[in-house]
């Protein structure tokens, strides 16, 4: 039950992102990245990313323990960012998207105890 809920929470956000920074950039500027960025084809980038996660977890929805490897993607890409971009701006006080952060860090709390570690690494999976 928490995978399904974790692919639902992902198909409202990513969907979200994902179709307002490819399609809709300079609204996803002032809304997904709070005015932090300039506009650059990277928005876009970051939008075909979350499409990803967002037809994913569309799949995840009825195969859960099978696209549960794209919640340990998250798990990594957002601790990543969190430690390498997040947190240096926010120790020099430079811009950054908070909203956005906060997001991140609620993920990557919740996904260590939703993640079916047993079935990712097990050898007969």
């Amino acid at each position: 039950m928490a995978l399904k809920l974790m692919y639902t929470a992902n198909i409202l956000l990513a969907g979200w992102i994902s179709i307002s920074s490819l399609f809709f950039s300079e609204r996803a500027i002032h809304t997904v990245f709070e005015n932090n960025f300039a506009y650059s084809e990277a928005i876009r980038l970051v939008g075909a990313l979350w499409w990803a996660i967002f037809i994913l977890s569309i799949i995840g929805l009825f195969f859960p323990m099978q696209m549960s490897l794209v919640l340990l993607f998250q798990l990594i890409y957002k601790s990543s960012w969190l430690a390498v971009a997040a947190l240096p701006a926010m120790l020099n006080q430079t811009a950054y998207p908070k909203g956005m952060s906060i997001c991140f860090i609620i993920w990557v709390i919740i996904l260590p105890f939703v993640i079916p570690w047993r079935h990712l690494f097990s050898a007969t999976t």
